[in-house]
């Protein structure tokens, strides 16, 4: 790396995301948005991590390499504006591939997201992972939760994030995957979007979500949670949660099991389940963080894979 990226790395507490040998990654001058994607090759992502996530592990636990997959970005159309995505897949793959959506936690598609993609590729799976946030800002520039909470995820209505999800499986179906075995999952922010994609996207066979919200106030940009629509589930959901987590209450999770113990007559709502991890805390399978448990994260990653399998995925 040039002497520039290094003052760079120095000016942003080493969060630099947006340059590689001290040039901006790509051709396009979106510098508001995420550039880091642009940097597709063997060489890795760089940085990339939201200050908002501090404290994080000196290095990634998993690190997923890039042979034998084709990783890039995308730019999907939608509603006027170019929704910025990293994809990854087997390289030179016959056939129409199984496609997952991976959402990503509040701080938008970082390098943990990214490399959850190539994990998905990995297994011979077209992987999107669109960043939701693109109109809303750049989550990674800004140092706190709360700012992250106000600032981006406010201003992210659910009803968009469900288009934007559409929008991506329409650009999968052209470009290798199979429209018929289409999946989803999602971390902190993304499991919440993980039970909504499943209420309201029919194309969607299966869902896993990690530690996603089941209950909340409701507002216009968030009329509804994963408990008011079990009755509405159209593909079988897998929830992956911890004992411990602090933010999302073992009480929440016996409302979200009630709420689709009462959904008779709906095979979706009726197929979904959880998985508790004792002594668990959320966000245990970031592993960039020193919320990571191997143990949990592993097993939890295991079944996600079989679940997917198990319908159709």
């Amino acid at each position: 790396m040039t002497d520039k990226t290094d003052e760079l790395k120095q000016q942003t507490n080493g969060s630099v995301d947006l340059y590689l040998d001290g040039q901006a990654l790509g051709g396009r001058s979106d510098t508001s948005r995420r550039a880091f994607l642009r940097n597709t090759t063997a060489a890795g992502l760089i940085g990339g991590f939201a200050v908002a996530a501090r404290p994080i592990q000196a290095q990634q636990v998993i690190s997923t390499g890039f042979d034998g997959l084709e990783t890039d970005e995308a730019f999907i159309e939608e509603n006027g504006i170019e929704l910025y995505a990293y994809y990854a897949k087997p390289k030179d793959a016959k056939g129409p591939l199984p496609t997952v959506i991976v959402c990503s936690e509040i701080f938008g598609v970082h390098e943990h997201i990214a490399d959850i993609a190539r994990r998905f590729a990995k297994q011979g799976y077209l992987a999107i992972a669109p960043e939701f946030f693109t109109r809303a800002g750049d989550p990674v520039s800004l140092g706190t939760i709360a700012e992250i909470l106000k600032e981006i995820v406010g201003k992210t209505p659910d009803a968009q994030v469900m288009d934007d999800i559409r929008a991506s499986l329409a650009w999968a179906a052209k470009n290798g995957g199979d429209p018929e075995r289409v999946g989803i999952t999602g971390f902190c922010w993304g499991g919440r979007i993980t039970w909504l994609a499943c209420a309201n996207i029919p194309q969607m066979k299966a869902g896993v979500a990690w530690y996603g919200r089941l209950v909340g106030e409701k507002s216009e940009n968030f009329p509804a949670h994963p408990v008011d629509l079990a009755k509405e589930l159209k593909a079988p959901v897998l929830g992956l949660y911890g004992e411990k987590d602090d933010g999302i209450p073992l009480s929440t999770v016996d409302q979200m099991k009630s709420a689709l113990a009462a959904a008779t007559g709906n095979a979706a709502a009726q197929g979904s389940k959880f998985e508790i991890y004792p002594d668990a805390p959320h966000a245990f399978h970031a592993d960039y963080r020193a919320s990571y448990r191997e143990a949990a994260a592993k097993d939890g990653w295991e079944k996600c894979l079989a679940w997917f399998a198990q319908h159709g995925v």
